[in-house]
């Protein structure tokens, strides 16, 4: 079963949220090159609210997950987000119907 989060983060100013955003597009090299696994990873920005970004992430499974977690590519991001971020609000979610990913989600 799919198993995926949403986080939101706000980022502390302007150009916290610029830096965030490039972080963001640094790591997505890695997670496109190397995580198989990771099915969905979109960083959205937030209508009205221009420090925040929801992040959509689904994986095959929760071990995939676990394995976006050990990358180096992700070490890195989870450790240089700290010095642009002033809150993050995670959810985790498991599929249980809808249209998406074949294989992911039922369908």
């Amino acid at each position: 079963m799919a198993f995926g989060l949403s986080v939101r983060f706000t980022a502390r100013d302007d150009a916290a949220v610029r830096a965030f955003d490039e972080l963001t597009a640094e790591t997505l090299i890695g997670i496109r090159d190397l995580e198989p696994g990771t099915l969905v990873y979109v960083s959205h920005a937030v209508e009205g609210q221009p420090l925040q970004r929801i992040f959509y992430e689904l994986y095959a499974d929760r071990a995939a997950f676990d394995l976006h977690e050990t990358q180096p590519h992700v070490r890195h991001f989870l450790a240089a987000r700290e010095q642009y971020i002033v809150a993050v609000e995670v959810d985790f979610m498991e599929s249980v119907t809808g249209k998406g990913v074949p294989g992911a989600v039922a369908l």
